[in-house]
C-alpha cells in the first residue's frame, strides 16, 4: 500500500482495519504510509511525508527523490510480488508504479478515483492501463470508470462512518474548554508551510475584521503538529488582541464546536459538511500553479460540498479574490444566516446518508475477493 497524504492515511487505515478482520493474521502490510496506518501494524518502509508535495511548481525540486523512492519500491515489489498492490490516492506517484506492476501480473487496486470529473479528464487512459479495480468514495464515479473499461466499486467514505449524523457541539466545546454560549468560528488555513505562507496572513486579517464586527466571536484553530504551531506563531504574535485558541490537533473537535468555519479547500471541507457546518472555502496557490489548474478544470467549483451537491451551496473565495474583507463578510454571513444554516443541515444530512456505507467492510470485501480470485487462477 502507498499513500502520500493525511486524507489517504485515513482511508488506508480504514481499509487495513477491514482487511485485518478478513485475511490471516500472518498477512503483512507494507509500503509507504502515515501514522494512522502504522497504528494498525502497517510497516512503512518510507513515511508518507516523502510524497506530500503540493502543486506543479513546488514539486519540481522534490522530483529526483520521489522518483528514486518509486523506482526502489518498484524493484522490491517486482522481485518479491505481493498478493495485491493498493495505491491510496497520490495518483501521480501511484499510477506510474501500478502500470508496471499490473504488467507483471500483480493485481493493482486504487482507492479514491482521481477527480477526472472535475479536471484532468485525460487521466482516464492512464487509469485504464494501470488499475485493475478502482475503489470509489463518491457514488457517481463508478459509471464514468466503467464506461472507460475500468472495473470499479462504490464503497462510501470512511469519514461518513466515523462522524455522527448529529454533531455534539456543546460536548466539543466542553472538551476544548470553551464557553458553551456565544459564537465560535473555526479557522483552518492548512497544515503545510506553503499553505500558511500563502493564505495564513489573509485568514488572520479576516479574523481581526470579524472580531471588530462581531466582538463576542471567538476563534479556534487546530495545529496538527508542534512544527505547525511554530509556523503560526509569527501570525499569532502579529494579532495579539484576537480571541483565538490554538489547539494541539483535534481538528474534528474544533469544527464540531464551531458555529461557522473558514477553511482551506481539501478533504477537510467534506469533514465540515458531514459535521453540518456553514462554511467558507478558500485557497491560494502560486500564480503559475493556479493558471495550470484553471485551464484543466471542468467544474465551476473546487470544494467537495459543492461538487457533491452539484451546485454552489457554500461560498468559495479563491486566489486574488480571497481578501480579508471578502472572507470576513462571507464567514459572518454564514455565521448569522439561520435560514441558510437550516438549508445546509438538510443538504449535508442527505449527503451524509449517501456516503455512509461501512467503507472498511465494503472496500475490504472487494480487495479480498480480488486476492482470492487471483489465487484460484494460479
Amino acid at each position: 500500500m502507498v499513500t502520500g497524504e493525511p486524507s489517504g492515511d485515513l482511508l488506508a487505515a480504514s481499509l487495513l482495519d477491514g482487511l485485518s478482520a478478513r485475511l490471516p493474521e500472518s498477512t503483512q502490510y507494507y509500503g509507504i504510509g502515515g501514522p494512522r496506518m502504522i497504528a494498525t501494524g502497517f510497516d512503512a518502509h518510507w513515511p508518507m511525508e516523502k510524497l506530500t508535495v503540493r502543486g506543479y511548481v513546488e514539486a519540481l525540486r522534490h522530483i529526483p527523490e520521489i522518483l528514486g523512492i518509486r523506482n526502489e519500491l518498484k524493484r522490491q515489489l517486482l522481485a518479491d510480488p505481493p498478493d495485491a498492490f493498493i495505491g491510496v490516492d497520490a495518483p501521480d506517484f501511484n499510477f506510474g508504479l501500478e502500470h508496471p506492476l499490473r504488467d507483471a501480473g500483480i493485481p493493482t487496486i486504487h482507492f479514491v478515483c482521481p477527480s477526472i470529473w472535475a479536471w484532468r479528464g485525460g487521466r482516464i487512459k492512464k487509469i485504464a492501463k494501470a488499475v485493475d479495480h478502482m475503489l470509489c468514495v463518491f457514488p457517481f464515479e463508478t459509471a464514468l470508470l466503467e464506461k472507460a473499461g475500468v472495473a470499479a466499486s462504490y464503497v462510501g467514505h470512511p469519514l461518513a462512518d466515523e462522524i455522527p449524523l448529529v454533531p455534539d457541539t456543546l460536548g466539543a466545546r466542553r472538551t476544548l474548554g470553551l464557553a458553551e454560549s456565544g459564537p465560535v468560528i473555526a479557522v483552518l488555513p492548512g497544515s503545510r508551510r506553503s499553505e500558511i505562507d500563502l493564505i495564513g496572513p489573509t485568514f488572520f486579517d479576516a479574523m481581526e475584521l470579524m472580531q471588530q464586527r462581531e466582538p463576542g466571536a471567538r476563534f479556534v484553530m487546530p495545529a496538527a503538529t508542534p512544527a505547525l504551531r511554530e509556523l503560526l506563531k509569527p501570525l499569532v504574535d502579529a494579532h495579539p488582541d484576537l480571541a483565538l485558541t490554538i489547539t494541539d490537533g483535534q481538528s474534528q473537535t474544533v469544527m464540531t464546536a464551531a458555529d461557522a468555519i473558514l477553511v482551506k479547500s481539501g478533504t477537510v471541507t467534506l469533514e465540515a459538511a458531514l459535521l453540518k457546518k456553514p462554511m467558507v472555502i478558500s485557497y491560494k496557490v502560486p500564480w503559475l500553479t493556479g493558471q495550470i489548474m484553471r485551464r484543466q478544470g471542468y467544474l465551476p467549483y473546487v470544494g467537495l460540498p459543492n461538487i457533491l451537491a452539484g451546485r454552489f451551496v457554500v461560498p468559495e473565495i479563491l486566489q486574488h479574490f480571497a481578501t480579508p474583507e471578502a472572507l470576513a463578510d462571507a464567514t459572518l454571513t454564514q455565521l448569522n444566516d439561520e435560514a441558510n444554516r437550516r438549508t445546509l443541515t438538510e443538504i449535508f444530512t442527505e449527503m451524509h446518508h449517501v456516503l455512509k456505507q461501512n467503507t472498511a467492510r465494503r472496500a475490504a470485501e472487494v480487495v479480498t475477493g480480488i486476492i482470492e480470485t487471483r489465487k484460484e487462477r494460479r
